[in-house]
């Protein structure tokens, strides 16, 4: 359900404009603004999963969770369901991680571990497929709210059933002070890059506000990595958990993936529904491949990496993720459906979902205490790409529209698909065949 809602609100993305009166520009802050509260707190969130037990934190995320959704639902400003959109982003932030730590948890050994994980990316990837289409059977039959009021009666039941199915956890030993200063300036520095990218769409480049944002961005960031570094008595991430190549490395491919995959659905959907006159209902549906490949993809991914080892998958996930991206640099003004949209989103399905889960394996074969700590940066790592590469692909395609309107398109996808391909050779060089089980712990 938290990774659905990242995707859900694509197809209704048109009639959320329609509604409730966004400029062009800016409807992408309905995303944009769950994604980036999302990135910044996670860090956070696994320190606090830490401190106080996973079944505790979940339960507050969850809650958190589900009352912004019924603000969502029911918002009638645009502001005001940006607003709700990042609270919403801030409960699944606190899940997440939580998530990842009880599979991670349960399974210490490899096989077993690989192939838990490639069920966590699987049901991971089935959310995100069925955001695609839920969004335009809502959409299309009861309107864009029940896109986020379906949300409700789910969570009721979660926070009825979590105390019931999930065995209370105990905390680590020592509970570990919070780092607040570093989560506002990590979540600043990331809301300053994307707010600059997508401002620049409106106000050109030389802008001030854009100038503005574009330089504090790297600032912010840089002062969080030296709080992290010399002045945070309990860092967020304690930065010499990157003396381990792999955590390193697979974070790093993770970035480059997540910038063309995360934005490839809201481009889609907007280009189904604005150039080629689909309906929402009819355009949720053309995701149907896309959500079938990524979750057969997933399935895949655990059995392969322990048979074929985690740098040969990784790299073939990326290799035919790009090679779905380049098909799309193809799209005109007058597209067939088949084969000319749905192969490109298996190819980028079935490579996505092969990926992810070597690359998790990779991320989180740490120390058991620094579980929640990776499972946070590496979800960062994914929410952050998300974030940055749907501003620069949606900033591609409004500013080089060429024909009527569609050249933009493939240009932003030929972007993804040479990024997907350097993703594929970073994987290729610096991921190890087998991932050690306890890298150089952190300070």
């Amino acid at each position: 359900m938290i990774i659905l809602d990242a995707t859900v609100v694509s197809i209704a993305l048109p009639a959320i404009t329609a509604d409730l009166r966004f400029a062009p520009a800016n409807v992408t802050w309905v995303v944009n603004a769950y994604t980036l509260a999302f990135a910044g707190l996670l860090l956070l969130a696994g320190r606090l999963v830490a401190n106080h037990g996973t079944r505790a934190m979940f339960l507050t995320g969850i809650s958190c969770f589900g009352a912004a959704s019924l603000a969502c639902g029911l918002a009638s400003d645009a502001w005001f369901l940006v607003a709700a959109r990042a609270i919403q982003g801030a409960g699944g932030a606190i899940v997440m991680p939580a998530t990842l730590t009880m599979v991670t948890g349960a399974y210490h050994e490899p096989a077993a571990r690989a192939r838990a994980l490639g069920l966590w990316s699987a049901v991971g990837a089935a959310g995100a497929g069925a955001g695609f289409v839920m969004g335009g059977v809502l959409t299309d039959l009861a309107g864009w709210r029940w896109v986020f009021l379906v949300n409700v009666p789910i969570t009721l039941a979660i926070v009825v059933a979590t105390p019931i199915i999930v065995t209370r956890t105990t905390r680590g030993p020592a509970k570990t002070r919070l780092d607040l200063l570093g989560a506002a300036l990590a979540t600043c520095g990331l809301t300053a890059l994307v707010y600059g990218v997508l401002d620049s769409v409106d106000h050109g480049w030389s802008s001030a506000t854009v100038v503005a944002s574009l330089a504090a961005a790297p600032m912010l960031l840089v002062l969080f990595v030296l709080h992290q570094h010399r002045w945070a008595s309990a860092p967020l991430v304690p930065l010499n958990l990157f003396r381990s190549r792999q955590v390193s490395a697979a974070n790093a491919v993770i970035f480059c993936l997540g910038l063309g995959f995360f934005a490839s659905p809201v481009l889609l959907s907007l280009y189904l529904q604005q150039a080629l006159g689909y309906t929402p209902l009819r355009a949720g549906l053309a995701f149907l491949p896309v959500a079938g490949a990524l979750f057969v993809g997933a399935q895949l991914a655990g059995r392969l990496t322990h048979r074929l080892g985690v740098r040969l998958v990784a790299a073939i996930g990326a290799l035919i993720t790009g090679a779905g991206f380049t098909l799309l640099t193809q799209l005109q003004d007058h597209t067939p459906y088949w084969p000319t949209i749905a192969l490109p989103q298996v190819l980028f399905g079935l490579g996505i979902g092969v990926a992810f889960t070597p690359i998790t394996v990779a991320a989180t074969a740490v120390p058991a205490h620094l579980d929640g700590i990776a499972a946070g940066v590496l979800n960062t790592i994914r929410q952050v790409s998300a974030a940055v590469g749907l501003a620069v692909m949606s900033t591609l395609v409004t500013t080089h529209p060429g024909g009527n309107g569609t050249g933009g398109y493939g240009l932003a996808f030929g972007v993804a698909a040479l990024i997907a391909v350097i993703a594929a050779v970073g994987a290729a060089l610096l991921l190890p065949r087998r991932p050690a089980t306890s890298p150089t712990e952190p300070e």
